[in-house]
């Protein structure tokens, strides 16, 4: 399986750089089983391709914010010199010092310190496979007020390129349930979601159930193995509450289907299944790595955006609809002009279980119908 099978040609100007407002304005495509038929709608009318008692299971981490910029002060025989340091965060050490992206780190020594802004400044401890190890002056709440004074949001390399974080973005890029801080970038399918939309699904009813998964900075890194079995995912961590699992399954006992919003919830609840192939509580570092030939034990369908050609979000929704049916929907797509990556427009995907042999990869089905592949699982 190589990464040129993954690829697509995407205009530069189907890249967005804002999201749609207001959010359920965003378009939707909605591709169900294996034909060529795809419907074009928008998210505020996603009513219409569910059913009652389907459950939406929406991941509620929340987006810190996570870039930085600070002086580095150095006294030297020449005087004081200052250099201006770049930081994003990557996730919290169990020692209260944080992972973090650090440019330039060569103008940074070992006990040097950057001021952010007058309440806030890090010190570097130690140097890691070229990340850098902070430790912050501040803890806990008083760390959290420094931080979203000081702090920008984290958008994506491919945003970040064409324009600044503002403060629209502290609003746009943040999903309306977000709970528990900890991601360093949004689970942006989430985005698209509105009050008017919940009270919708609701109304409808449609279920929902909250999972976490504190997505990290690895989720932009590029695959660079052409077999790409052979890739290795960065790890997230993520929870999966008893009473979400108790939910998905009591959903899935009474026939309703469960759609993940967007692929960290995917990733996360399909992570809790692996073991027994049932979902069951559960908590810690997910790697889970799904590409075409992977077994869904709980996934019916998927609410999520459109993907960079060649990442592993591309290989997971490849996975989920087979990778013939995901070219036509993409070629679709960018036909149709719909708005691509983080900020752009959505698409609702619901494969054929029917046609789950017929997949690309070739599987085995177990006892519940579902596919999965015949020599070993993604990592």
């Amino acid at each position: 399986m190589n990464l040129s099978d993954f690829d697509f040609d995407l205009p530069e100007g189907l890249i967005a750089t804002r999201p749609a407002r207001p959010r359920s304005s965003a378009r939707l495509l909605v591709a169900e089983g294996a034909g060529p038929e795809i419907t074009d709608s928008v998210v505020s009318e996603i009513t219409r391709f569910l059913r009652p008692g389907d459950r939406l299971v929406l991941n509620d981490t929340r987006v810190i914010p996570a870039r930085l910029s600070g002086l580095r002060h150095r006294s030297g025989a020449q005087g004081e010199s200052a250099a201006r340091i770049e930081v994003t965060l990557l996730e919290p050490g169990a020692d209260g010092t944080w992972s973090a992206l650090v440019k330039p780190l060569k103008k940074l020594r070992e006990g040097e310190e950057v001021v952010f802004s007058d309440a806030l400044s890090a010190r570097l401890v130690a140097r890691e496979a070229g990340e850098a190890r902070l430790a912050f002056n501040l803890k806990g709440e008083d760390f959290d007020a420094a931080l979203a004074e000081a702090g920008a949001m984290p958008l994506p390399p491919y945003i970040a390129a064409r324009r600044p974080a503002d403060e629209r973005d502290r609003e746009d890029y943040q999903t309306i349930w977000a709970r528990h801080s900890g991601a360093v970038a949004a689970p942006t399918a989430s985005l698209h979601f509105d009050e008017g939309v919940m009270a919708a699904l609701a109304a409808h009813g449609v279920e929902t159930t909250h999972v976490t998964l504190h997505v990290g900075a690895g989720t932009f890194l590029p695959v660079k193995v052409e077999d790409v079995t052979t890739h290795r995912m960065h790890s997230e961590w993520g929870v999966v509450s008893a009473q979400a699992a108790e939910e998905i399954a009591a959903t899935r006992a009474a026939g309703g289907r469960i759609i993940p919003v967007g692929t960290t919830a995917l990733r996360l609840i399909e992570t809790a299944a692996r073991a027994t192939g049932e979902i069951a509580p559960w908590e810690g570092d997910t790697d889970i790595f799904i590409y075409p030939g992977f077994r869904f034990n709980v996934t019916d369908a998927l609410m999520t955006n459109f993907h960079l050609p060649k990442s592993t979000l591309m290989m997971l929704v490849s996975a989920l609809m087979g990778q013939k049916q995901i070219r036509n929907i993409y070629s679709h797509a960018v036909e149709e002009r719909y708005r691509f990556f983080s900020y752009g427009d959505a698409s609702l995907l619901v494969p054929d279980p029917r046609a789950a042999g017929d997949r690309d990869q070739e599987t085995r089905r177990d006892p519940r119908g579902r596919a999965g592949p015949t020599s070993g699982d993604a990592r």
